[in-house]
């Protein structure tokens, strides 16, 4: 592993942050590249774990770059990738609740959702498959992957059920 640029990771993530549409997930592809193929920071494997754990966590979405940071870099990393997802979505919330508030049926508001509704799925899709090709090893592995896909989408299961059979499923070898 390198040595981190903190002051290159906290302008990384606050450009990152300011063109997030749809939420955390959407900038993980970008996240991955720069943290484990560009500056080969952690293994692809830490990456998939901090996230996991950070989602499985009670808390933000965005939790899992606080986790990454302290990875990196203990509080300073925290801190570092912390505070950029902040300063945007902060930015963000008081010009929409200004603009809502004096234009509340404006035509441009409702364009304006329903444009980024296909662009925030293609961006969960593709740290979907990112994460997928981090932990899935062998065709067993994406079997399960896809049965887990299939009863999230068709029952109200709660996903940390699935999550605990998975990693049943893992410890009895079975992936």
């Amino acid at each position: 592993m390198h040595r981190v640029d903190l002051t290159a990771l906290f302008l990384h993530s606050l450009a990152l942050w300011f063109v997030a549409i749809g939420g955390p997930s959407t900038v993980l592809p970008e996240f991955h590249r720069y943290l484990v193929e560009a500056n080969q920071l952690m293994t692809s494997t830490d990456f998939a774990e901090l996230y996991t754990l950070a989602q499985a966590a009670p808390g933000p979405n965005f939790m899992y770059v606080t986790l990454m940071g302290w990875h990196l870099a203990g509080w300073a990393g925290a801190l570092t990738m912390t505070i950029p997802v902040l300063i945007p979505a902060t930015t963000l919330s008081l010009l929409v609740s200004h603009l809502n508030q004096r234009y509340p049926n404006g035509a441009i508001g409702r364009l304006f959702n329903r444009a980024l509704i296909p662009i925030t799925m293609g961006l969960m899709c593709a740290s979907s498959t990112i994460l997928m090709r981090a932990v899935n090893h062998n065709w067993r592995a994406y079997l399960l992957t896809l049965i887990t896909l299939a009863v999230v989408m068709r029952t109200s299961w709660n996903p940390l059920w699935l999550l605990a059979a998975g990693a049943m499923a893992g410890v009895l070898g079975l992936v």
